[in-house]
């Protein structure tokens, strides 16, 4: 690409040309025929916009506040594994970026570096997505180790009893490159050591399956809420049913998400099951969501269809890919941007006058 990239398919387009194949499908890929993954996408296009005119807009305001850190607009960094495969500073420099941005990083179980340093990095306030190992003790030790590093908040994944099929990885036959490994976890812990070639689990489908806690139910959210004090959001949620049993639960806020299409393909985009959740909770607590968001107008659209914020992930590896901290920063940046110039088109100058009655849904 011979000019700057100016929205996110640029960086895309740059992150592709720099990152090995195997790679850009590990982050690009969804599960089976990415049927999902595209409706994601294609979902926005069906929900347009109704402006309303002669609204002052000189005071526009599109910053939040969620769990007690103020941040500049409702667009937070979404977890996502391994940035070390688009960056050497992997998360780090991700960290620095959202911090720079002003805005909170969701920090993935499943990171290229530790916690610790990632929060010693960090400008800016941090969340840590957990997965739940079989072994209780050692994710017990993980939020212990969070909670010591200054995250603000746990972020449970909750679809992914099993690793759904990415078929470009099975192709590519992708594993991690040598030099990149769980952060988490010391070179020599079992989690991360490679078994020989018939120990069945160097993949990462294998992984999934041999060490993460195919149990979990939503009893399971009164023992980690009984571990800790920091609050706990829900991801992985898609209907108005789950919702009620997540505010039931005790839990402080819910993402809508079906993990950027890689897991359950045929499951309902997020921003078409994002109004029933919404809907549910009422506002009892906070309702994020993940997919598809490319553009600061598809975050209006999902702000308008009752979501208090929202959460990109290959956007930011994106702009990790083509250029490091700065890549991702410019990506939040332009999303900001944008989200701004659709809030004062919309008339809509700060969040509190978005409302469901702005969007109409082909």
């Amino acid at each position: 690409m011979s000019s700057a990239p100016i929205n996110v398919a640029d960086y895309e387009a740059l992150a592709r040309e720099r990152m090995s194949p195997g790679a850009f499908d590990y982050y690009a890929g969804g599960a089976g025929d990415e049927q999902t993954l595209a409706a994601n996408l294609t979902e926005f296009r069906r929900v347009f916009l109704r402006p309303r005119v002669l609204v002052d807009t000189s005071g526009l305001d599109c910053s939040t506040e969620l769990f007690g850190a103020r941040i500049a607009m409702p667009i937070l960094v979404a977890p996502t594994a391994f940035h070390r495969l688009a960056h050497p500073d992997g998360e780090l420099a991700t960290a620095r970026a959202a911090g720079a941005a002003g805005t909170i990083m969701c920090v993935s179980t499943v990171a290229s570096h530790p916690l610790e340093a990632i929060a010693a990095a960090a400008t800016g306030p941090l969340w840590f997505q957990l997965y739940v190992y079989k072994e209780r003790a050692l994710t017990e030790q993980l939020v212990r180790r969070a909670e010591a590093a200054g995250y603000r908040a746990l972020v449970l994944t909750v679809d992914t009893p099993m690793l759904g099929r990415r078929e470009r990885d099975a192709r590519n036959a992708f594993q991690l490159p040598e030099g990149i490994t769980l952060g988490n976890f010391a070179a020599d812990h079992p989690l991360v050591a490679r078994p020989a070639p018939d120990g069945g689990h160097a993949d990462f489908q294998s992984y999934i399956q041999y060490f993460f806690d195919g149990t979990l139910t939503w009893e399971s959210i009164a023992w980690l809420r009984s571990i800790t004090r920091l609050p706990l959001l829900v991801k992985g949620v898609l209907t108005a049913e789950d919702a009620r049993h997540a505010v039931h639960a005790g839990v402080a806020g819910i993402i809508v998400s079906n993990h950027g299409g890689r897991q359950l393909d045929g499951a309902v985009p997020t921003l078409r099951a994002l109004p029933d959740v919404a809907d549910a909770v009422g506002r009892a607590v906070p309702v994020l969501m993940d997919g598809g968001v490319r553009r600061g107008v598809d975050v209006l659209k999902a702000l308008s269809l009752g979501a208090d914020a929202v959460l990109v992930g290959r956007a930011c590896l994106w702009g990790l890919a083509a250029a490091g901290e700065p890549g991702v920063r410019h990506v939040l940046d332009l999303l900001r941007g944008e989200l701004e110039l659709a809030m004062a088109l919309a008339g809509t100058p700060t969040l509190k006058a978005v409302s469901r009655s702005m969007a109409s849904i082909e």
